[in-house]
């Protein structure tokens, strides 16, 4: 039995989510311990998450909070503009389109992050932190009573706790311990992602293209010093699984060919950099985002699909969420782990959350399909959108996380 420990939250799962929260605590002065499974620098190498992260404007504010932005910023690319289009593969655009300028609600969308340079800062800010205490690799066993919590790490500590947050992502072990159900919902598309180079700059303009499989997304990155390149994109392509499994069989010519294809050739001749990555799609929905001593944060108590980039940025706001109640409760002196704390932090996200789930799902069903009525019926939409600047800010403003 090794020693114990005495803090008063400790986050399961270190990710972008949990990691940022932990860092939010500890630099508010709260004990917190932070536990993962996986060895932590390893998370840093290109080859280990080929994702970039798209930080919404109002999502950033957790980075802040927590010590990690000056971490990413000098390798943030902002995205200063989002162009939304409807079309065939091969063809033009619809010229019937929506154009979202942030100018109009006041600063910009939000950042292009690499996942690795994400990882790099949480990595570093999780180890000065004074008031937190790093597990990783590390497995550990939980016990959760009306009184307290308790986590065993294996060959380590006993950690008292009055709070225990799930962020192992969506297959979460302490939300089926909890008994928490869930209503997931299957897509038979899969996510393939990877970075280009190409001829042209994209000025910071993100590009969402929905085509009859599913929206093809290029997403404006900083110049990669590891490629030389200095116009670079990520690409967030969403294909039906068969379709995705024989292109990611493809070389990178003819896999470069392919994302011509889809994209245009508004940005010029492109060209595949290093590593794809492939993502099975599904959305899921937690009917409850605690438990007792327990709450539930990010891919724990929610996934979406991607056709709007907001899947993280939803877990970044239930992190700002829960660590707002939880300095709170730590000033009056009160429990933070109560119910009532729990319940307040689940009446702030859920309705957001169940919000996002929702648009995502049928923006997916309404665009993923090439029937002729709702083809014309979507790009008569997307026209009336653009005309309409109130209903565009509002949009935009969503987008922002504001």
């Amino acid at each position: 039995m090794g020693d114990r420990l005495v803090v008063q939250v400790c986050v399961v799962g270190a990710g972008p989510v949990g990691g940022a929260l932990a860092c939010r605590l500890a630099s508010a002065g709260i004990a917190t311990a932070v536990v993962d499974r996986a060895p932590l620098p390893p998370m840093e190498h290109p080859a280990f998450d080929g994702r970039a992260y798209a930080i919404a404007a109002g999502s950033r504010v957790l980075l802040d909070q927590a010590g990690l932005w000056d971490g990413v910023s000098d390798a943030a690319g902002p995205i200063r503009n989002i162009r939304v289009s409807d079309g065939r593969i091969g063809r033009r655009a619809s010229p019937l389109f929506l154009h979202f300028d942030p100018a109009e609600v006041g600063g910009v969308f939000g950042w292009m992050v690499e996942a690795r340079r994400l990882r790099m800062a949480l990595n570093a800010r999780m180890h000065e932190l004074p008031a937190l205490h790093v597990f990783a690799p590390a497995d550990a066993t939980v016990e959760r009573n009306t009184d307290s919590a308790t986590v065993r790490i294996a060959a380590g500590p006993e950690i008292a706790c009055r709070l225990v947050i799930a962020a192992e992502g969506r297959g979460s072990p302490l939300r089926r311990a909890a008994s928490i159900p869930v209503t997931r919902f299957a897509y038979d598309q899969t996510g393939i992602v990877c970075a280009i180079s190409h001829a042209k700059p994209h000025d910071g303009t993100a590009l969402e293209h929905f085509l009859p499989s599913g929206p093809f997304a290029q997403l404006p990155m900083t110049a990669s010093a590891d490629s030389g390149a200095a116009n670079v994109s990520a690409i967030v392509w969403t294909e039906r699984t068969a379709i995705a499994e024989r292109v990611l069989r493809y070389d990178d010519t003819r896999f470069s060919q392919e994302i011509a294809r889809r994209l245009g050739d508004h940005l010029g001749a492109l060209h595949v950099i290093g590593r794809r990555w492939r993502y099975p799609l599904g959305a899921m929905h937690a009917h409850c985002y605690f438990d007792t001593r327990l709450a539930l944060v990010g891919d724990a108590a929610h996934t979406i699909h991607p056709i709007a980039g907001q899947g993280l940025n939803l877990g970044l706001r239930d992190g700002i969420a829960l660590a707002g109640l939880l300095i709170e409760a730590m000033e009056h002196g009160e429990d933070l782990g109560a119910p009532e704390l729990l319940r307040r932090y689940q009446r702030l996200r859920r309705p957001d959350n169940l919000m996002m789930l929702a648009a995502t799902d049928a923006l997916d069903r309404l665009f993923s399909n090439d029937h002729p009525l709702l083809r014309l019926a979507r790009d008569i939409g997307i026209a009336a959108v653009h005309r309409a600047p109130p209903l565009k800010r509002l949009f935009m403003r969503q987008a922002m996380g504001l």
